[in-house]
């Protein structure tokens, strides 16, 4: 199966408080999926559900994202994630709490009909 790339998303999520990684990275993932509504599917006979959604999440601590916790804001389509090393993190003077950005590519891919 030969997937295409159809429409690549932005996004950035913010946790003010606390430092929530995962919470950081949901929040953009929710950002770029509501920059726009996906309705071309229709004309090349495809669902929703037959996307291919490839999600990179950019955050500092990468081993601190709940990955399918993330995964469960998009609702539609198959869903891979990889998290890396990306986004700011400043810390308060205690050095115990700040503010944390995350930010979010999400690539939507259609099985090809070009054969």
């Amino acid at each position: 199966m030969t997937y295409v790339r159809c429409v690549t998303e932005m996004g950035m999520g913010v946790d003010i408080r606390g430092l929530d990684y995962t919470s950081a990275s949901k929040r953009a993932v929710y950002d770029a999926i509501h920059h726009s509504s996906l309705n071309f599917q229709d004309l090349i006979g495809k669902s929703g559900n037959e996307m291919k959604l490839k999600v990179t999440i950019g955050i500092p601590k990468p081993n601190k994202v709940n990955g399918d916790e993330v995964l469960k804001v998009l609702p539609y389509g198959s869903k891979t994630i990889e998290v890396i090393k990306g986004g700011l993190e400043i810390l308060n003077e205690d050095k115990k709490d700040g503010t944390l950005i995350a930010n979010a590519i999400i690539e939507v891919s259609f099985e090809s009909m070009i054969k």
